[in-house]
């Protein structure tokens, strides 16, 4: 058994669990339906094609920068009789840095570690408007636990990103991993990936465990008290006497009996 790890981080990422009509979310983090299928695109397989070695995999996600929700409207027209389509609001994820874990056979992972350097179609971060930013490869890692890689795995997130955290040496960081049948019940999503063929999509429920684990920050930069004191002081706004700028009045003023 082995482990190939992700780092799914760009721009902008979407990735929607449901859609309903001119309506497309996104969830909070990669979903195992979309980082399944841009391993299939990979490999180079049709949308078509038998899955079901690759849904078998067990999956996991951490949440190394949750970035901002963005709501965008589009617009089209129909292709043939030119009429305008409804507005449609597709929401994204923007400046957000996720790491993937997927685990399952030692051959098959050695594939997959292999099509993401060199991948058939272009991978693309939930939708083909999103490309990565960076290489998407963390290399391969022994053992048949994707929680237990993530849990050893560095924070990723953007510099800028951690140093707003250079207070804690700890960060807490939200990790997402579907459950096994003697595993705690989680949440219930329509998320496995039984076909992708476009004249019907299939996909069946799956449970997510959501936990939370610390990583250290290497940003971190303790605070000195004495400095503080310093910096404290040396802020100190002195007290404002408005009335120490005017002048009295001498008794031969030309405004005395006014």
């Amino acid at each position: 058994m082995s482990i190939l790890l992700l780092r799914l981080a760009g721009p902008l990422q979407s990735w929607g669990s449901s859609a309903r009509f001119a309506r497309r979310t996104t969830e909070t983090a990669p979903t195992k339906s979309g980082v399944i299928g841009m391993l299939a695109a990979a490999l180079g397989r049709d949308r078509a094609d038998d899955l079901s070695d690759l849904a078998a995999l067990s999956f996991a996600v951490r949440i190394d920068q949750p970035g901002t929700r963005l709501r965008d409207f589009q617009t089209a027209r129909h292709a043939d009789t030119g009429k305008p389509m409804p507005v449609s609001e597709r929401f994204y994820l923007a400046d957000a840095v996720f790491l993937a874990a997927v685990a399952g056979d030692e051959e098959l992972i050695r594939t997959l570690h292999t099509a993401v350097q060199a991948p058939v179609y272009l991978p693309y971060l939930g939708r083909r408007s999103c490309p990565p930013q960076g290489p998407l490869d963390l290399g391969t890692r022994e053992g048949d636990d994707a929680v237990a890689a993530l849990r050893h795995e560095p924070w990723h997130a953007a510099d800028w990103h951690q140093r707003r955290h250079s207070k804690q040496a700890l960060v807490p960081l939200q990790l997402l991993a579907e459950t096994t049948g003697d595993a705690p019940l989680g949440t219930t999503v329509r998320d496995q990936p039984v076909t992708f063929a476009p004249d019907h999509r299939r996909y069946a429920l799956r449970n997510v465990v959501s936990t939370f684990l610390d990583v250290q920050n290497p940003h971190f930069r303790p605070e000195n008290p004495d400095a503080k004191k310093q910096s404290s002081r040396a802020l100190t706004v002195p007290r404002h006497s408005p009335e120490a700028h005017l002048a009295l009045l001498s008794p031969q003023s030309p405004l005395d009996g006014h």
